[in-house]
């Protein structure tokens, strides 16, 4: 998961993210309001989520790009394991990011 502030950069990232099988699917939400303090001070700010599809062995490339792009000093970057889901689902998610293997 990652957040990004404005409509465009998460487009532009999610589309880089799934042209070079970095990620299956990326699913940018609406906008919301995140509230945190940075640097000692209360922040609040707009935001889309960004929850990225992919497999374990393509986090650090999916980071790495995350980072590349990405306004932010400290971006977020959260790696949730999928630990059940769908079969035919999961292995849709794996045929796409082993395309470039």
């Amino acid at each position: 998961m990652t957040t990004f502030p404005d409509l465009d950069g998460a487009r532009q990232l999610a589309e880089h993210l799934i042209t070079h099988h970095l990620a299956a699917c990326v699913n940018i939400l609406p906008v919301m309001t995140s509230v945190y303090c940075w640097q000692g001070k209360l922040e609040q700010g707009q935001e889309h989520q960004l929850l990225i599809k992919t497999e374990q062995h393509r986090t650090n490339e999916v980071q790495s790009a995350i980072e590349q792009v990405h306004p932010y000093e400290l971006p977020e970057i959260i790696v949730v394991p999928i630990l059940a889901g769908h079969k035919p689902y999961l292995n849709w998610i794996s045929e796409s990011v082993h395309k470039n293997d």
